[in-house]
């Protein structure tokens, strides 16, 4: 089971969600998309995964300050530990950046760069955002592979239509580069032509034509 929030503190609203336990949280790790963030507690406490869906394209380093606190409230308020503690470290980094081997336990990961982790501290929580955000909440049973696999399908469609149209302008810019190039080769063709040839030659002017030189 997966749980869905919905956050308005952007526009459009901002999509969260978290597994409902260990073993779902596997699922999430193992099905995330490129453009999610997670989320957890630094300072090894007992936490729920908290995801953020970004839009496509959105870097994870410029989401806002508004919908931060969301995220860093909800993933302290699904901690047994965290949420009975003031002053806990939220640590939040893209999906990409999870790094899960064989020796982890259920739900642990670790991760592939330090430098793309970034810590927030959330001093007390707010349950005027919590209570917000538990009023979208949702509930469901999501194929998780087969949205992946959706998602992923849709983007080589893409990107294979974009490669098609990218080759045909290419193609079409060639052409036009030897027509160009053809048309300078032979512009004079015409001028050296036997009949234009024998069209000026002085052999068939007449005899006052030399005088125009006298």
């Amino acid at each position: 089971m997966v749980y869905y929030f919905t956050s308005n503190v952007v526009e459009p609203a901002a999509y969260i969600y978290m597994g409902k336990d260990k073993v779902e949280n596997e699922e999430l790790i193992k099905y995330g998309w490129d453009e999610d963030l997670w989320y957890f507690h630094a300072d090894k406490l007992s936490s729920a995964h908290i995801y953020l869906r970004l839009k496509e394209g959105q870097s994870w380093e410029d989401i806002s300050p508004e919908l931060l606190v969301d995220c860093c409230q909800l993933t302290k308020a699904n901690s047994i530990e965290g949420n009975k503690k003031d002053n806990v470290n939220i640590v939040y980094t893209p999906w990409s950046n999870l790094k899960k081997d064989g020796s982890m336990a259920v739900g642990q990961v670790g991760f592939k760069d330090q430098r793309k982790v970034k810590k927030v501290l959330v001093e007390a929580r707010t349950n005027a955002i919590i209570n917000r955000l538990n009023k979208t909440k949702t509930e469901k049973f999501p194929d998780l592979a087969a949205e992946r696999e959706e998602r992923d399908k849709t983007i080589r469609n893409r990107e294979k239509k974009l490669m098609l149209e990218r080759k045909k302008e290419e193609a079409r810019v060639m052409k036009e580069r030897k027509e160009k190039a053809w048309q300078k080769d032979h512009a004079y063709d015409d001028v050296f032509t036997e009949d234009a040839l024998e069209e000026n030659s002085n052999d068939k002017r007449d005899a006052d034509f030399y005088d125009d030189f006298m």
